[in-house]
Order: structure tokens, then C-alpha cells, then sequence
């Protein structure tokens, strides 16, 4: 199917209505916080699963919030008088945001959807009806040029990624336009890019809807639109999925395998600034007789360092169905489902894809002449946002490169916030068999330690040197001082590696 079957999109044209627009909603309490406080929790968090049988109960009152509601989110027709008072209704129906339909009703052409921004801004995310909730949610559409809304990775890309003030970023993929969102509040130039013409029309009703800076909107597919830029920052929420063929343009790669992705790691390197980021989600594929970390190693363009964490890992069989039931297919005649399962399977098979990846890519440009690659399986809950965690990550490797052991027996270092320690033993025992330090912000890493180490991280408050903390410990216990230093930098190291500890001052 061509574009040309999905419902005409607005006007990207008249920004005084879409100034007008914003102000109704917001007048009428459309925004996240609105929305919570009439829908309450239950019926909240179903949208945000596509649900919206509990939304629906919920809004059958005749308060101009409600109405709105059913309009902007659930797709059903209003009444004109309904929301005559509320909205520009003559504007909104000559611009293109609404419709006429029988009755005397009128209907949204888009889904519009409350968006609570990082520092509490309000802001809406525009998509294709039906479609406010994207990646693997079952929306069941087979429109090629189909755009989607917020779902849990664009979500997850937005709060991994490293915001601090720069000159220019690059939305790459932009589809609703989330990324260029946030990225317009940090970034003086925002450019996103996308092979769907009609993804761009939308980014640029999301960014007018919600009061946000224009974007620099530039058709083509991966790096081709920008190939005369670079920048100090890249996100990109690609079409990611591992497919037989290019079915969906928002969510299949159309190259083999994770080509697409592997390219676009590749090629982002020539395309940042010193110093600059570069962030993705992807996936990748676990290839028999290979080793997926050293394969991922292997995309990491020269002059980059990188951390890569792997957070859930499916076999073929369950990505597949993921997959199939995301564009509705288990819905359809069981020989045609079988079929196209068969095919996904033959794929794997041929490229001997024994599962599937997924997981965050960050990349930031650097002249060391020895770069950092980390490549981690992470599966464990993380607080979000992390993208001062994924700065100071770096900041880390900075550190830990310019300090040889003596540099660190040198240095100060105090014990990061929100720390524990736990003991692991059995019952009564004099000593525990292992002591365990738990990180509550952030990655929430836990490591153990020796009770050398312990006590070492429990006694860093930036005043003593690390050496001299270690001979404290070694009078303390009756061992050599000089064997205690040489064989603890390690540990502290990796202490320091894992944000443990932060290097003072």
C-alpha cells in the first residue's frame, strides 16, 4: 500500500492555527497531567498499551476534557457542538486537523497525544490514526507508510540519550518526530531526516503543535540527506527489525539481516563532531559460530569509543511472532500466517540466526589513540533517565585512560550516592562468604568485593589518597602495604569503571 490510502494529514502550513489549537487543548487541561487526573491510573496506562476500552468507560461525561479525549486519542466522532466552544472548530476543519462526518460530527484525521516533557513542558506527539503507540503494540496496520507514536523504545531512546547543550543534532529516522522534540531543547539546529515524506510532514506538526523550534526536515534514507553535515549529536530510533523484506517502512531495515543497523553505527562516525554522541537502538542478530559481543565490536566505527548493552535477547521463534503480531498478521487466514512465519524462519535458518538482540549503542568521538569499547549484557531494571549516566560512563573512560595504578594509588575518590552495602553468608558465620556493593540510581549495577575493597569504598570521602587509605587497611589487618597496593588498582579500577567511585575533583 502507498501513502495514498491513509488519511489526509493537516496543514503544516497554518501556523496560527496550530498556535490556536495548542492553547484550546491545553485551556481544556489536554495534557498528561489532565489526563491522569480524568482517566485515573488504570486506564492511563491501557492507553499506553493500546487499550482503550477503559478510556472510553472513562470519558462518558460531557465535559469539554472528555470530548476532547475521545476525539484526539480514541478516534471516535463528536458532536459539533460539542466542542464548538472549545476548540477553532471552522480552523481546524479548514486546515485539515479535523473532518466532517455524518451527523453533524466531526473527527480528528490524526492522532494527537499529551507528552509530558522532561522538565514538565507540555507537548503533543502527532501520528497516524490508531497509531499512538508504536514498536511491537499490536496496532495491527498494514499501510506501508504508516507513521507511529510514542512507544516504549522511542521512550527509551529519549532518556538515554546525553543532553547537554550543543550547536547541532540529527533526528535520523525522525518519525513522529519525538527525538527532534527533545532535541530542539538542548540543540541551537535540529535536522531530522526520514526515507517516509509523510513522517516529516508529522514531525513538523508535532514540533508546531507543541510550541517546539522548527526542524531542518530532509527526505532520504540513512546518512544520504546529511552527507555534506556533521554533528555534535545523533539519535536514531531506526527500522531496526530483522525481517524477511521490507514490508513496514517504520519499523523493517529492507537491507539483510541487521545490515541497517550495523550501517548506520558504521557510517555515524564520520558524521560527528569531536566530542559529539552518537545514540541508537538496534538489534542484532546472534549468528551460530559467532561471538555476538565481538561481532557488535566490529561496528564500532575508528575514532569512537563505545558502550553497547545488550537488554533483552529473544530466540527466533518468539521474535518472530513479536513481530508478526505487531502488524496484525496473527489476525489473518492461519494458511497466510503460517506462510509468512515460515518465511521469517527460512530466513534465520539461511543466515544461521540462532536469536535476536536488542539493546542501546552510544557512541562518542574521540582522538584516543586506544578507543574504549564496552559491549555488556544488561537485562536488569535501570532508572531512567540514564543519559547522565551514559555522559559520565564516558567522562570515566577519560579518567581511567589518562591513570596508570600509580596515578590512581595518587588520586581521590569518594563513594557514589545512593551505595550499599550487603553481606552474603550463611547464617552465624564469623565472616560473610562475600560482600556485595548495589547501585539505586542509574544502571543499579551491584559488584562484589573483597573486604579490602569494602572497606576501601566505604571510607572514600575525597580526603585521603587511595594509597594512603590503602595503608591504613594494611596496618589494620597485618598485611604488607607495598603487596596490598599492588594488587588492589584493579579493583579500584573497576570500581571507578562502574561508578562505584568518582574520581574527586
Amino acid at each position: 500500500m502507498s501513502n495514498a490510502s491513509l488519511t489526509p494529514l493537516p496543514s503544516s502550513d497554518r501556523t496560527d492555527v496550530t498556535a490556536r489549537l495548542r492553547d484550546a487543548l491545553l485551556g481544556a487541561s489536554f495534557s498528561a497531567d489532565g489526563l491522569l487526573d480524568l482517566l485515573g491510573a488504570p486506564a492511563y496506562a491501557a492507553l499506553a498499551r493500546s487499550e482503550t476500552v477503559p478510556a472510553l468507560r472513562a470519558t462518558r461525561g460531557d465535559s469539554p476534557l472528555e470530548a476532547l479525549v475521545r476525539l484526539f486519542l480514541l478516534q471516535q466522532p463528536v458532536p459539533h457542538a460539542r466542542v464548538a466552544d472549545v476548540l477553532p472548530v471552522a480552523d481546524c476543519l479548514e486546515s485539515g486537523w479535523l473532518t466532517r462526518v455524518g451527523g453533524g460530527e466531526v473527527a480528528a484525521t490524526v492522532d494527537v497525544r499529551p507528552y509530558g516533557g522532561t522538565d514538565g513542558e507540555d507537548w503533543f506527539i502527532v501520528s497516524d490514526l490508531g497509531c499512538a503507540v508504536g514498536g511491537a503494540g499490536g496496532i495491527g496496520s498494514h499501510e506501508e507508510g504508516v507513521v507511529l507514536g510514542v512507544g516504549g523504545a522511542s521512550t527509551t531512546l529519549a532518556g538515554i540519550t546525553v543532553r547537554t547543550p550543543v550547536a547541532s543534532a540529527l533526528d535520523l529516522g525522525t518519525g513522529s518526530g519525538i527525538q527532534a522534540l527533545h532535541a530542539a531543547q538542548h540543540a541551537t539546529r535540529v535536522t531530522a531526516t526520514d526515507l517516509n515524506p509523510r513522517a516529516l510532514h508529522i514531525t513538523a506538526l508535532t514540533l508546531a503543535l507543541s510550541g517546539a523550534p522548527d526542524a531542518e526536515l530532509r527526505e532520504g534514507s540513512l546518512f544520504e540527506p546529511v552527507a555534506d553535515a556533521t554533528y555534535d549529536l545523533i539519535v536514531s530510533n531506526p527500522p531496526f527489525v530483522i525481517s524477511p523484506g521490507a514490508r513496514l517502512t517504520y519499523r523493517d531495515g529492507g537491507m539483510g539481516g541487521d545490515d541497517l543497523c550495523r550501517t548506520l553505527v558504521q557510517e555515524a562516525g564520520d558524521r560527528l563532531n569531536e566530542g559529539g554522541y552518537a545514540q541508537f537502538l538496534a538489534n542484532w542478530q546472534h549468528v551460530e559460530g559467532e561471538d555476538w559481543q565481538d561481532r557488535l565490536r566490529s561496528w564500532v566505527p575508528r575514532g569512537c569509543d563505545a558502550w553497547i548493552v545488550q537488554r533483552e535477547l529473544q530466540d527466533v521463534t518468539q521474535y518472530a511472532e513479536l513481530w508478526l503480531r505487531d502488524s496484525g498478521d496473527h489476525r489473518s487466514d492461519p494458511a497466510e500466517y503460517q506462510a509468512r512465519y515460515d518465511a521469517w524462519l527460512d530466513e534465520f535458518e539461511a543466515r544461521k540466526v540462532k536469536a535476536v538482540g536488542f539493546g542501546w549503542i552510544s557512541l562518542r568521538k574521540s582522538a584516543a589513540a586506544q578507543p574504549s569499547v564496552v559491549v555488556e549484557e544488561w537485562p536488569h531494571p535501570v532508572e531512567q533517565p540514564l543519559g547522565d549516566s551514559v555522559r559520565a560512563h564516558f567522562d570515566r573512560v577519560d579518567y581511567l585512560r589518562a591513570h596508570d595504578d600509580a596515578a590512581l594509588l595518587a588520586g581521590h575518590f569518594r563513594l557514589a550516592g545512593e551505595i550499599v552495602q550487603e553481606q552474603v553468608g550463611l547464617p552465624g558465620a564469623e565472616d560473610p562468604e562475600h560482600v556485595v556493593l548495589r547501585q539505586h540510581r542509574g544502571m543499579r549495577r551491584a559488584t562484589k568485593v573483597d573486604t579490602v575493597g569494602a572497606g576501601f569504598a566505604g571510607v572514600c570521602d575525597g580526603t585521603l589518597s587511595a594509597g594512603r587509605i590503602l595503608d591504613a587497611i594494611a596496618q589494620l589487618v597485618g598485611e604488607d602495604p607495598v603487596l596490598l597496593r599492588d594488587r588492589t588498582p584493579a579493583q579500584i579500577r573497576l570500581l571507578v569503571e562502574q561508578g562505584f567511585l568518582e574520581p574527586a575533583g
